[in-house]
């Protein structure tokens, strides 16, 4: 079994679940996790977790992501993208200048409302499966934060920017609000995701590629170690007769590890033989490391 986490390039007309599928065929293992939802018709960077690295889905699924996106000014849609229904339509007369500061003032914290075609549930019920059936029901707005907005190109009605934001951010709704406040509508035309964490677009590979790559046993140059992620932490080394502590998820003193200035915060911690055995915090008031994330497993 395959375990870490590979970075897929999900191309149009997949959807998120599809790639799992196709992976777990393809891999001939059914422990897989993709690490936040794209929609159908977007494109671009999809980390799956392997064997695992499936525990660390929910972690990665918390991190910043960046977009490419093309906001289409004039028209609002049911979908909030090209491809729904269209519900109002407006000229275009707004200037650059005016489309500039529109988009720019979005940057930071703001309230926004979830799109009714959106996998969020409402009362036990999927907010698509209800706009499917041609129902509208209220949602919360949800504070989200865009941390950058650089806008790449501009022929009006429409704008090319690179989005960066936190997790739950709709750029489908992010464009149709810049629309709203342009006072001209407007829907998302196309959407790119160029990185998700520490995984961006250069080095993603296409499923066709995960397969040439299986057949010529070349597979694992793209799987990225579980460990790897937690890169930018200290590691320790338990010391060979304490290593069952972190095999059992035990907690484990200072002494326990071979450095002797071990730093005091969160830690990867290994084994003898250079296994990963997980994530560890220094507990001040116990006067000992404990588990935060485990990944040892024979």
């Amino acid at each position: 079994m395959k375990d870490g986490i590979i970075n897929i390039y999900k191309e149009r007309g997949f959807t998120s679940h599809d790639v799992v599928a196709k992976l777990r065929g393809i891999l001939k293992q059914k422990k897989i996790g993709h690490t936040g939802t794209l929609d159908p018709e977007a494109e671009g960077v999809l980390p799956v977790c392997l064997g695992k690295g499936t525990r660390l889905c929910d972690l990665l699924t918390d991190r910043d992501k960046t977009y490419e996106t093309v906001l289409l000014l004039g028209q609002s849609t049911d979908t909030q993208d090209t491809t729904g229904t269209v519900l109002k339509q407006a000229e275009v007369s707004v200037r650059e200048e005016q489309v500039r500061e529109a988009v720019m003032s979005f940057v930071g914290e703001y309230a926004q409302v979830p799109p009714m075609y959106s996998a969020l549930k409402v009362n036990g019920q999927k907010l698509c499966d209800l706009a499917r059936a041609g129902k509208v029901v209220e949602r919360k707005p949800r504070l989200v934060r865009i941390c950058r907005i650089e806008i790449l190109d501009m022929e009006l009605p429409r704008v090319r920017m690179s989005v960066s934001c936190s997790k739950g951010t709709y750029i489908r709704t992010l464009c149709h609000d810049i629309g709203e406040k342009l006072g001209c509508h407007g829907c998302m035309e196309h959407l790119i995701r160029t990185r998700s964490g520490i995984f961006d677009l250069q080095k993603s590979i296409t499923l066709s590629e995960v397969e040439k790559l299986r057949d010529e046993g070349r597979l694992d140059e793209m799987i990225l170690a579980v460990d790897e992620v937690f890169k930018d932490l200290a590691f320790v080394t338990l010391k060979e007769e304490r290593q069952k502590l972190g095999y059992n998820g035990n907690p484990f003193k200072k002494s326990d590890v071979e450095q002797e200035n071990a730093v005091l915060g969160e830690v990867r911690v290994y084994d003898q033989e250079g296994r990963f055995i997980g994530i560890y915090r220094y507990d001040q008031e116990r006067h000992s490391y404990r588990p935060v994330k485990m990944f040892y497993g024979k």
